[in-house]
């Protein structure tokens, strides 16, 4: 069962942390200095916060739990015409992962990813470029709308 993504970059990490955790009822399921994330069942969310860059949704996403059903999403964006950009060992928001991304027909960025396990670091992985003219030419990694900003799988 696929579970849908949202990743914020916010202004102040802890008075972030407090409102969602009281929004949701739970505490973070990873806090970190620079991040935090909740694995939520209701609703069936991986919401995660982090600091620097632009302030505001960073990308939407899709967390499959297998291979397989990443391997169907990335199948169904093909089918849709959209231009994507895979990574197999991507290693970003303290987890590696093996990712897809693509841009939405309004330039929404949208991660497609399982999750293989925990780091004890960040990552460096940045969102590459995924328009039309840039797939040949895209950069490497996780979630870079621009120089600052962070991404959380």
């Amino acid at each position: 069962m696929k579970r849908f993504h949202v990743n914020l970059t916010v202004g102040n990490l802890q008075r972030s942390v407090d409102f969602y955790s009281m929004l949701f009822g739970h505490e973070p399921t990873v806090s970190k200095a620079d991040y935090a994330k909740w694995m939520l069942d209701d609703p069936r969310i991986n919401f995660s916060i982090a600091t620097g860059g632009r302030r505001g949704i960073n990308h939407l996403g899709l967390q499959a739990e297998t291979s397989e059903e990443l391997q169907t999403i990335q199948r169904r964006i093909s089918e849709a015409g959209q231009q994507s950009f895979e990574q197999a060992d991507a290693e970003c928001c303290y987890a590696r992962s093996t990712k897809s991304w693509v841009r939405d027909p309004d330039e929404v960025s949208w991660e497609t990813f399982v999750t293989h396990g925990p780091l004890g670091h960040y990552g460096s992985d940045r969102e590459p470029d995924v328009t039309a003219d840039s797939v040949s030419n895209a950069k490497t990694g996780c979630c870079e709308t621009n120089a600052d900003s962070r991404c959380c799988a």
